[in-house]
């Protein structure tokens, strides 16, 4: 269940502070925010076009600047004499120069040769430079520069080293804290960026940014001030260890993470609280349709599919919208938990509508549904882009009239011509492939005007516990966490291209039997059209190494009708084997395939592999996936495989994904408004997590002044992700 504000609160309580108590800030003024009114571009040097570029990367204030962290850090503190700089290293040197030209080779460029006194020397070189950079740098100038050491053709060299002449008798100071590196975009430049956050620095030194964790919060955490951490992050003193701040585990970072963590929790709070201020039908139901689907089916549900209907059943029963998340693993038996739902909605009178994000998928559930719901004498209605015409106009007519009482679709359901009699209840499929904004439509369209119907949320993409505290702790989580009976685990085994032929004789023996085949293609290249050329050229192939076997291909860029008649032909048993990409990672349900091939298997995701490897091992034959690698492999490419190899286990796959890949990945796609952290990192800070969901409750309660400040300061426009 999603850990949360407690459900003995009352909303005023919440909203105004516990009885009794008037709440305080932590000290007086912690609410001024001084920093977030003063425009980045009232400082130095920032004119129209600064300002805009510093726009693109959301700084619109001085504040937002100040939250606006390096992404690494280089040591400038000390000169590196020439004779002891090393190949690889980054290197802050300083040189007289010695000779300077531009050389015409295979790329024009600016050479500068400098040197010592002991006759120590290096190139730096510039492929990019104007007359004027050429002109300045001539012989007899000093320069220090800071760049990455190479070997170059003739000699150790800089390509694109930051530089600066140095005045002549002089003493330049070396820096005396680590050298921040910030992300930039085009046009701005590191000294910029420096220049700008020494500016910030020195205002932040007069007017410190609003603290707006309660101070008893912080000295139990023993966290530094908010001041005290953006200070020191910005300008590392001398003798900070590279390791804690590169890793993120310093305790600015700390302070950071936990201040967003806090945000983050508060607002997924807050949300709930609105959810709650929101009506639902109640759909209690009497039974009856629900008992006749149990009889119909031949198997019986799982305890942990018994567990998860009850708990969904619960919240039907309930006058405030349902929020929960149902996570299954693949071949789980979510689908059949989302029809007891669906009748459930059926039972009291209203409809339900159930998403999916591609036609395959919405197909897929359409014919699971029908085969299920018919023989209850319902029929459910499937809206898809393809339908146009007459035949869209009566699935339209039949939803709006109430006639079409379960309703499956893509997002072909969010358009403004569909609408609803009665929709009490929303079932969204691998909702994370969705927009928010998408998400949000399709809920406005029931419930009623005061109202909102009930939300079922399905992935079966695993999503660890840890991420999920976090990035939906405004839902309630039900997981599926066992197999149906009768399934048997699919073997992995990881094998070089270089027996590819050994490959394909066991295509041909296992069809051969009567069994059929899935061969996926993957390519390296972001390219839809050279990743269905490639599902050409291997379909091609593999017909002709396989005579005799019937071969189809799938792949994106077919018309849709082409590709559901080649899919169900696949699922009719009149083809053998199936070439496609990643098209079928979802929605394809065909028992008697026991073989998976998947070609390039390094160049997919954990997550993804195990979403493709879940199309087989969906009947009672034991099934086989053959991870096809072309090597050499890279250690991470080893370890993703070895994981995938040998566990079965979304959940467990779920998490080593994540420790590999970060949080800011493991999900696959990044959808419109989904939670993206600034410095917190969910995998790194899980320490920090449960002490977050604390503060969260605390602020509510004791601090309710602070809320909005701090969603502000850290989602701004983007706490409308989740919705309600």
């Amino acid at each position: 269940m999603t850990e949360g504000i407690r459900d003995d609160m009352s909303e005023a309580e919440i909203i105004a502070g516990p009885s009794g108590v008037t709440p305080v800030a932590p000290d007086s003024g912690a609410v001024n925010q001084g920093l977030d009114r003063i425009p980045a571009r009232t400082l130095d040097r920032v004119g129209p076009k600064i300002a805009e570029r510093l726009e693109r990367l959301g700084i619109r204030t001085v504040q937002d600047l100040l939250f606006h962290l390096p992404l690494r850090y280089q040591d400038r503190t000390r000169l590196t004499p020439l004779p002891e700089i090393e190949v690889g290293v980054e290197t802050w040197v300083e040189g007289e120069i010695l000779e300077s030209g531009i050389g015409l080779g295979r790329r024009r460029s600016l050479k500068v040769w400098i040197g010592d006194a002991l006759g120590a020397g290096l190139l730096l070189r510039f492929f990019y430079f104007s007359p004027q950079q050429a002109a300045a740098l001539k012989p007899g100038e000093r320069v220090r520069c800071y760049g990455e050491v190479r070997q170059g053709p003739q000699s150790l060299e800089m390509v694109h080293p930051e530089y600066r002449l140095l005045r002549p008798e002089a003493d330049e100071p070396i820096a005396a804290c680590l050298t921040p590196i910030y992300p930039s975009t085009e046009g701005l430049q590191q000294t910029s960026w420096r220049g700008l956050t020494d500016q910030a620095l020195a205002l932040m030194e007069r007017t410190a940014p609003a603290e707006l964790l309660p101070p008893e919060i912080l000295e139990s955490m023993k966290l530094p001030t908010l001041t005290e951490a953006l200070a020191f992050l910005h300008r590392p003193p001398v003798g900070t260890p590279f390791q804690d701040l590169t890793e993120g585990r310093h305790p600015a970072f700390a302070r950071l993470a936990f201040e967003e963590l806090v945000a983050h929790q508060v607002s997924l709070r807050r949300m709930r609280l609105e959810q709650r201020r929101v009506s639902a039908p109640v759909l209690g139901g009497d039974g009856g349709l629900r008992e006749r689907l149990r009889a119909s089916l031949p198997f019986r549900l799982t305890a942990s599919q018994e567990r998860v209907v009850a708990e969904i059943a619960t919240d039907l029963a309930q006058s405030r919208p349902m929020q929960r998340l149902l996570q299954g693993d693949v071949g789980a038996g979510k689908t059949v938990v989302a029809a007891l739902a669906a009748l459930q909605a059926l039972e009291s009178g209203c409809q339900a509508a159930l998403m999916a994000p591609t036609e395959l998928l919405a197909e897929q559930h359409h014919r699971s549904l029908s085969g299920w719901l018919g023989a209850l004498g319902l029929e459910p209605v499937w809206l898809a882009g393809r339908h146009k015409g007459r035949e869209r106009d009566e699935r339209l007519a039949a939803i709006a009239s109430g006639a079409a009482p379960i309703v499956v679709g893509t997002q072909a359901l969010l358009q403004d011509d569909v609408a609803f009699q009665d929709l009490g209840l929303v079932i969204i499929d691998e909702q994370h492939r969705f927009g928010v904004h998408q998400r949000l439509k399709l809920r406005e369209k029931g419930g009623g005007e005061d109202g909102a119907p009930h939300q079922l949320i399905m992935t079966a993409t695993p999503i660890p516990r840890s991420l999920a505290m976090t990035l939906y702790a405004d839902l309630d989580l039900s997981v599926i966490d066992g197999l149906p009976p009768g399934r048997t685990p699919i073997v992995t085994r990881a094998v070089p291209d270089t027996r590819r032929d050994e490959v394909i004789e066991r295509v041909r023996q296992a069809c051969l039997v009567g069994r059929q085949a899935y061969w996926v293609c993957t390519l390296i290249e972001e390219s839809e059209v050279l990743e269905c050329q490639a599902a050409e050229d291997t379909a091609r192939q593999l017909s002709e190494c396989l005579e005799g076997l019937r071969v189809g291909l799938v792949h994106g860029r077919l018309k849709s009708q082409e590709r559901d008649a080649v899919m169900a032909a696949f699922a009719s048993g009149a083809l053998d084997l199936l070439v496609a990409t990643t098209v079928i990672e979802v929605g394809v349900d065909v028992p008697n395939a026991s073989l998976m091939i998947i070609e390039n298997p390094e160049r997919l995701g954990l997550a993804q592999l195990h979403q493709l490897r879940g199309r087989v091992g969906r009947g009672s034959v034991e099934s086989h996936c053959l991870l096809l690698y072309h090597a050499p492999l890279s250690a991470i490419a080893r370890e993703r495989l070895g994981i995938i190899r040998d566990s079965t286990s979304g959940f467990e796959i779920a998490e080593r994904d994540l420790a590999i890949r970060g949080a800011g990945e493991v999900l696959g796609t990044r959808q419109t408004g989904s939670i993206q952290f600034r410095i917190a990192d969910p995998l790194r800070d899980q320490p920090l997590i449960a002490e977050a969901q604390r503060a969260a409750d605390r602020l509510l309660v004791g601090y309710p002044e602070l809320v909005t400040p701090l969603i502000d300061r850290w989602l701004g426009e983007r706490e409308h992700y989740g919705g309600v």
